[in-house]
């Protein structure tokens, strides 16, 4: 047999040598690193070298016409002089001589995808798809033949990228021989003259350059409203037992139902967030006896409970709470904000509540899908003016769950709460905590 050669040069040798001894390759590359090129290229190789009958392989961007206006002419270009293929542009594919199959496909029409199987697979802009269609539909696709996988992009935040490039960096350093983390920062290569680096990075914002150009995971879009550096610098923070005695302790208590979420405890005392409880598919008479036992345990002057799940606990806690000092509060997360001319709901009011208090020096304990739920909403204002926080429908779709654990620290701050020393001294001090007592 002849040999056929395609007529491309590799820019990143190195890359396409990970990528043949490799199974799965997270790639994250700076914008105008030349990711397209090299991804429709390797997985045309793979194709002409697969030697199973009727090969499948696949390129797919986050929509069908995003990646047929990046890959599609690219995948044509590079396989025009290959003898004998047949090219079908309503299905955008191609048939290559020894059988295999190459297609175009978008993550917006996953069912697309579903029953399918593949030998080799490109996920363009990963950061950009719905979590499902790797976890639910490519993965199934791949383990029949042991298909490959390579990953590229560029960040865009905390999202499924984000988490399949440092479990794939986990897995390289523990020895994996399936999986694999490769990053280039424009720094790292040579793909855009250094004076254009330069005009870029002084003409663009800190948190665009950092993730368009330096392949920062931590950098932020600009209307984020907490920042991942933020929540870093916060799980870093050493305790201050001192600091944290002066101040009473608020409990924030997220409720879910059964369900993919859990109902979380949140305890904060001043400047400090301790580890929070976590349930999961726990009935409201389970969740209210094991708040019960908390209160018990810890003796808060405040417990702040999400109303929206929560108001059967509300009430099972009410009835049975012994404790005269610890106030219950009932929180719409949808209600009026305390602060109305500035906010557009409590839920914005307490989420820039959090973020106020780690720039204050707030403590939080380490904790990885904490780190992600913080990190990810974003905000706008209102026709009014108010900050208004991303949806949480639109949160979850990204992170592949509900913000149960920030809800739940949100919660410690749906109210004022006031150091100890602000009360008079006994006996002059009320019997009850009040959380709403006004600023002394």
């Amino acid at each position: 047999m002849e040999a056929i050669e395609i007529p491309y040069t590799p820019r990143y040798p190195h890359v396409h040598e990970v990528l043949e001894r490799t199974r799965f390759v997270v790639l994250v590359a700076h914008r105008r690193f030349g990711k397209t090129v090299l991804a429709v290229n390797h997985l045309l190789k793979a194709a002409l070298l697969c030697r199973r009958e009727r090969g499948s392989f696949a390129y797919v961007g986050p929509f069908r016409n995003q990646a047929k206006a990046v890959a599609w002419d690219y995948l044509k270009a590079y396989a025009a002089p290959l003898p004998g293929i047949q090219i079908n542009e309503s299905e955008l594919s191609i048939v290559l001589p020894g059988g295999a199959r190459l297609r175009i496909f978008g993550a917006d029409n996953p069912d697309a995808l579903r029953g399918l199987y593949f030998d080799g697979i490109v996920l363009d802009e990963v950061a950009d798809m719905k979590p499902d269609v790797w976890e639910s539909i490519i993965q199934p696709a791949l383990a029949d033949r042991g298909g490959r996988a390579l990953f590229i992009g560029t960040p865009k935040g905390v999202n499924l990228f984000s988490q399949l490039y440092f479990r794939a960096a986990e897995l390289q350093a523990a020895g994996d021989p399936d999986w694999a983390a490769l990053s280039f920062p424009v720094t790292a290569t040579n793909a855009l003259p250094p004076a254009e680096v330069e005009r870029l990075r002084r003409e663009q914002s800190d948190n665009v350059f950092r993730q368009e150009f330096l392949c920062d995971f931590s950098a932020s879009t600009d209307n984020v409203l907490i920042t991942l550096d933020e929540v870093d610098a916060a799980m870093r923070r050493p305790a201050d037992p001192e600091a944290a005695a002066a101040w009473p302790l608020v409990i924030g208590v997220d409720v879910a139902r059964f369900g993919d979420d859990a109902t979380v405890f949140f305890r904060r005392r001043g400047l400090t967030a301790f580890p929070p409880n976590i349930l999961r598919k726990f009935s409201n008479v389970d969740v209210a006896h094991r708040l019960m036992a908390c209160i018990e345990e810890y003796r808060p002057a405040c417990v702040c409970i999400d109303q929206g799940q929560g108001t059967g606990v509300i009430d099972l806690v009410r009835a049975l709470v012994r404790n005269p000092e610890t106030v219950i509060v009932e929180v719409p997360f949808g209600s009026r904000a305390l602060k109305p001319e500035r906010f557009f709901n409590r839920r914005a009011e307490m989420w820039t509540s959090i973020r106020d208090w780690l720039r204050a020096g707030g403590r939080l304990p380490k904790n990885d899908a904490l780190r992600a739920e913080l990190s990810t909403p974003v905000y706008d204002y209102d026709a009014a003016g108010r900050l208004r926080l991303e949806a949480k429908d639109a949160i979850k779709e990204r992170l592949r769950h509900s913000t149960d654990l920030a809800d739940a620290l949100a919660l410690t701050f749906a109210v004022p709460v006031h150091p100890l020393d602000a009360f008079p001294p006994a006996p002059r001090r009320p019997r009850r905590y009040d959380p709403f007592a006004p600023d002394m």
